[in-house]
């Protein structure tokens, strides 16, 4: 069995947000494991606090940061404390994101549909809003946004939380093209089903849920989140160097059709 490839971050410092569950929990151990520093950014201050624990226990360095990603000012403020705290910004991750109830667009409350632009789209505009003028001083960064393979194809009953990854995608791809001259590589990583919290939400947490959803995987399982933060990696690492403006699908083939 080949062995992973093995990356070497040291010196690096990783901005991640939604970093207390999931894929985010999953990258800030993988990039700390690999030598970066770690901002674990989320709103959660328990769940951050419990990543920077796992990342300090295996001897990685991290620093928790409270953030609500809709905020402007709490945005900002988690920019500059990483600078602070890290000593600089050379990659960022920014992947908070919420789901919707599988439900017929009349039945998604406008609540529910500011809520998820606020924080699936303008979270990201906020946080590449102030982590783009830093690496532009730095000389470059590596700037990854959390889409979905719901930006990338329709999906039945989540045409709202389509919309704002659609949305993610086409913010990733324009801003590419603003900040490609300052050495700075923006990409859209379009996840499919992954096994966190949120696809247990998704599912219900009953095994008929969970079975219904891996049905439409044509591998036949989820992804782990594990497999997104190596993608996330990759795309920061030399081996990505050509890579921007894109949407990297890694969604065991969902996207590709109907089979």
């Amino acid at each position: 069995m080949t062995s992973p490839v093995s990356y070497d971050f040291a010196g690096k410092t990783v901005f991640i947000t939604g970093a207390g569950s999931g894929i985010g929990r999953a990258a800030a151990l993988a990039f700390a494991a690999a030598g970066a520093a770690v901002a674990v950014v989320d709103v959660n201050s328990s769940a951050a606090s419990e990543t920077v624990r796992q990342i300090e226990s295996a001897g990685g360095r991290a620093r928790a940061i409270v953030c609500d990603v809709t905020q402007d000012a709490q945005v900002a403020s988690a920019v500059q404390e990483t600078i602070s705290a890290l000593g600089g910004l050379d990659f960022a991750f920014n992947n908070a994101g919420i789901e919707q109830g599988v439900v017929p667009l009349t039945e998604v409350t406008e609540d529910l549909f500011d809520r998820l632009f606020a924080i699936n789209v303008k979270g990201v505009y906020l946080c590449m809003k102030y982590q783009i003028p830093v690496m532009t001083k730095r000389g470059g960064g590596v700037i990854i946004n959390t889409a979905s393979t719901a930006g990338v194809l329709s999906i039945r009953n989540q045409g709202s939380y389509c919309a704002t990854k659609y949305a993610v995608v086409a913010l990733s791809k324009s801003t590419a093209l603003e900040v490609a001259e300052h050495r700075i590589r923006i990409n859209a990583l379009c996840p499919g089903i992954t096994d966190t919290p949120m696809i247990e939400r998704v599912s219900g947490g009953t095994d008929e849920g969970r079975k219904r959803l891996i049905g439409q995987e044509p591998v036949g399982r989820f992804a782990k989140p594990d497999e997104m933060a190596r993608a996330a990696m990759w795309l920061c690492s030399n081996d990505g160097a050509f890579i921007t403006g894109a949407a990297l699908n890694i969604d065991g083939g969902q996207s590709a059709g109907i089979g």
